[in-house]
């Protein structure tokens, strides 16, 4: 099995209204992102990554 390590960004949160305003700003960003189970939000996307990067800053 081959496993890939790339950055990602995760948002957890049981509020549906804070995954909920999430999802609307990365829409208006243009950055793809889709659920990662009943909780999360997930852009794992190179470009996406990239793009989510420029706005808040790369991760460490």
């Amino acid at each position: 099995m081959v496993r890939y390590r790339y950055p990602r960004y995760e948002l957890t949160s049981k509020s549906d209204d804070i995954r909920g305003l999430c999802g609307d700003a990365l829409d208006l960003l243009g950055i793809a992102w889709r659920p990662n189970g009943p909780w999360r939000i997930s852009v794992a996307r190179r470009e996406a990554v990239t793009a989510l990067d420029e706005h808040v800053g790369p991760k460490h």
